[in-house]
């Protein structure tokens, strides 16, 4: 009938078939035989991309068909039952909130001594264009310095550790950088080589561990490099973390990331006693040893001195892939 329809006009005015139709009022429009389907899929796409967000970890939401919501007589045990079951999804099963437990942790830890892990981008502060304007908020400072005066608290950061440290701006937290390749306590452990007593620039005593020593040479030289080969990379930025180099290129064009990639790749190759790691919008270069945040942390449960002991819990709260180390421990 619409080909009828379309042979009728054409022989009454002059007109041009466009095909079928992709977009109607800015909305894409997806047809087939039997289907027609509209979607905001470019509009989404541009505002991901406008807000620097592309690398963000997708979520599912469903939503229960014809649910109303009322403002008024909000029932908070019920609806919320209701919400969390709709908005329950498959990459929920694979990594499920930690509040949607919180009483089953609260149970855990009753009778138990509580040890708390943090990593720093992301979780403390927000993940920004400059890495270098990555500022905690007053409030979550607040915060941290308290739950750090009841428990036994550590940053572990893939930052180098005066960095972090001069972002966080407290006295009694423990800090770890270079995904816990530079480790400074007060006491140290014993059951640990390759440390050195010292003082930090407020002149107190720490004990330095830095299973990473020998590579700092060499992590000098990858920086230089690095510096060199980007420049041919509007917006891409070599970040000096001690033990290990961030490449990142949250602000290169999307066009050029793979060659960016390809080129950090083909570079590093000369440099095989290296490893890159991904991370948001970065490629993390470390050292090729056995040593991540998840060995600092086990370091540091030393250094509490909770080893061999079996009532404490540690918890350790983080963003990112590097975290992984540290959540399977």
């Amino acid at each position: 009938m619409i080909v009828e329809f379309m042979s009728a006009m054409i022989g009454h005015f002059e007109m041009t078939d466009l095909g079928l139709m992709s977009y109607f009022l800015g909305i894409e429009v997806t047809q087939t035989d039997d289907a027609i389907f509209v979607s905001q899929k470019k509009y989404i796409g541009d505002m991901l991309k406008k807000f620097k967000m592309e690398g963000c970890k997708p979520m599912l939401i469903p939503v229960e068909e014809r649910l109303k919501l009322e403002k008024e007589g909000f029932d908070m045990v019920k609806d919320k039952e209701i919400i969390i079951e709709y908005c329950h999804s498959e990459e929920q099963e694979e990594h499920p909130s930690a509040l949607d437990s919180f009483e089953d942790m609260i149970a855990v830890a009753e009778g138990k001594k509580l040890v708390l892990f943090l990593d720093y981008d992301g979780t403390l502060s927000p993940i920004v264009n400059d890495p270098e304007k990555a500022f905690m908020s007053d409030a979550m400072r607040v915060a941290v310095r308290e739950v750090a005066n009841l428990f036994p608290t550590a940053i572990i950061s893939g930052r180098c550790i005066d960095k972090v440290n001069g972002f966080v701006k407290l006295n009694n937290v423990v800090y770890a950088g270079s995904h816990g390749m530079d480790i400074w306590t007060p006491t140290g452990s014993l059951k640990y080589g390759q440390q050195n007593k010292s003082i930090d620039e407020q002149g107190n005593k720490v004990v330095k561990f830095q299973p990473a020593q020998e590579f700092l040479p060499t992590v000098k030289e990858i920086i230089q490099v690095m510096e060199k080969k980007i420049k041919t990379f509007e917006g891409a930025m070599v970040e000096d973390n001690r033990f290990c180099v961030s490449v990142h290129y949250r602000n290169v064009d999307e066009k050029e990331v793979d060659t960016l990639k390809e080129m950090v790749h083909s570079t590093m190759k000369a440099f095989p006693k290296f490893c890159i790691n991904g991370g948001k919008m970065v490629m993390e270069i470390r050292p090729s040893i056995n040593w991540n945040k998840g060995r600092a942390l086990e370091y540091l449960l030393d250094t509490f001195g909770f080893t061999g002991s079996s009532d404490f819990l540690p918890l350790y709260i983080g963003d990112d892939t590097t975290d992984e180390d540290a959540f399977e421990v």
